[in-house]
Formats: structure tokens, sequence, C-alpha cells
């Protein structure tokens, strides 16, 4: 922290804030959302300092050692990767991120907690910088994020990526969802209370749990069937966790 912090010191970012901000942010999001340990949160923190100040790869070597300077400088690689049309980008940085994914996992995770913070705050950029991030994020991040089982980030890119991409058609299916969110609350709660009082009955061991669909999704569905809004029924979906496949079964009998 404290060699990111001198490094970083007299930059900002373009909402004005100083710089060291951000890799804060990623090195939280790394270990709270994402669950990485301490070598990969020590990375998030150091992430940006081989590329944009005088510190070098060596130098985070000698005072952190060789898997930190090997996460920073693979992260650091990724950074550099140019993004020139939908159909070349998806096709070349798929398999440059695989390959870096090969060489050590955490590499993506932590570029995944950066593009997450950078999307979080992407407000202070331009228009067209916005729109050029949220459709890189859509076509390469998010997809990745879905691949490595990372449900929550993957729908938190898609969403801001569409916020970005189509800012009247999110706002209208934001509102539209929160209009039906005060008819259907109730009901969610009961449904969930229906489903868990059923399953001890059966004495099925089950985690429970009921969420809202993301807005991206909603949005997919829409277009893909062309239907609107309110022929959308599932606007929440319930998971059932259960400890074996057997007991799917069994679930799925009681539900």
């Amino acid at each position: 922290f404290e060699l990111a912090l001198e490094s970083h010191q007299d930059m900002r970012r373009k909402s004005g804030e100083p710089y060291i901000y951000h890799p804060i942010a990623v090195a939280q999001i790394a270990a709270e959302e994402i669950g990485l340990g301490t070598t990969s949160i020590v990375c998030a923190l150091l992430h940006d300092v081989v590329e944009d100040t005088d510190i070098s790869t060596d130098d985070i070597k000698e005072k952190f050692g060789q898997q930190v300077a090997e996460l920073v400088d693979g992260v650091t690689k990724l950074d550099k990767i140019e993004f020139q049309s939908a159909s070349v980008a998806q096709a070349e940085n798929f398999r440059k991120m695989l390959l870096a994914m090969s060489q050590d996992v955490r590499v993506i995770l932590v570029k995944l907690a950066d593009r997450l913070h950078n999307m979080q705050t992407l407000e202070g950029m331009r228009p067209e910088k916005q729109k050029l991030i949220a459709k890189e994020t859509l076509d390469i991040y998010a997809p990745i994020a879905n691949r490595l089982g990372l449900n929550e980030i993957y729908q938190e890119l898609e969403d801001l990526s569409f916020k970005y991409l189509h800012p009247m058609r999110y706002n209208a299916i934001a509102n539209a969802v929160k209009a039906a969110r005060g008819n259907r609350k109730e009901v969610v709660s009961k449904i969930l209370e229906s489903i868990k009082h059923q399953l001890a009955g059966m004495k099925i061991e089950a985690e429970v749990s009921g969420r809202e669909k993301h807005l991206y999704s909603i949005y997919k569905k829409m277009s893909g069937k062309t239907t609107s809004f309110s022929q959308i029924y599932d606007i929440y979906g319930f998971r059932v966790v259960v400890k074996d496949l057997a007991s799917c079964y069994s679930a799925l009998g009681a539900l």
C-alpha cells in the first residue's frame, strides 16, 4: 500500500479524485467479492505501478517476491492489449486472455476486479470513450467472468455496459422493474417461505435464495423474443442448492 500510495501520489483520475482510490477499490473487490488471497491483493494494489510510474517489475520482485512480480507483470501485459473491432477483439483477445489464464488464473481475476471498478466509475469519461469501454466489457470481460463462475461480477459488468451503451433502454427497463417490484416483493417472500417449508417438511437439506433478475438479462429476453416488458414474467428467480444429485430430484418433487 505504501509503495502504491507513493508511486501514484501526484496522479488523479478523470473524476478528480486521487488515483490511489482505484487500486484500493480493486484490492477490495479482489478480497471481498472474489475472495482472493494475500498475493493477489498485493498485486491488485500494485497493478498500475509498473505501467504508470518508474517502478519496474524487478523492483517489485525485490520487495515482494517472484509471485507478486509475475502477477503484476501479467496484468500489465493485459492492459497493453489493443481492442480494434468487436470481431477481431473477440478472437484475438480471448486467445491472449486464455493464454494468461493458463499461466495463472489470478492475473485474469485481478484484471476483472480492475475492470469492474473502472466500469463503476466510468461517468468521468467522455461519452465516446464510455461506449468503447462498455462494448469491450460486454464482448470480452463479462463472458470471461461468467465462464469463471463469478456470477455477481458478470451481472454487474453486463448491467453497467448496458447502462452506457443504451442509456434510454436501460432507464426504461430499470423504471419498469421498479414499478413491478412494488407489486411482487410480498409475493417473492411468500414463495421463498413456502419453498423452505415444503423442503423442510420432506427432510431435504437445502439453501434457498430468491433474487431479482439483472436488467441486461431482461433486455436480452425482450429483444430476443421481441416481447414487451409486461409479457416478461420471470423478473425473479429462485435458487435451491442441495448436497447431491438424488436430492435434486427430491427438491424438484417438492417444488
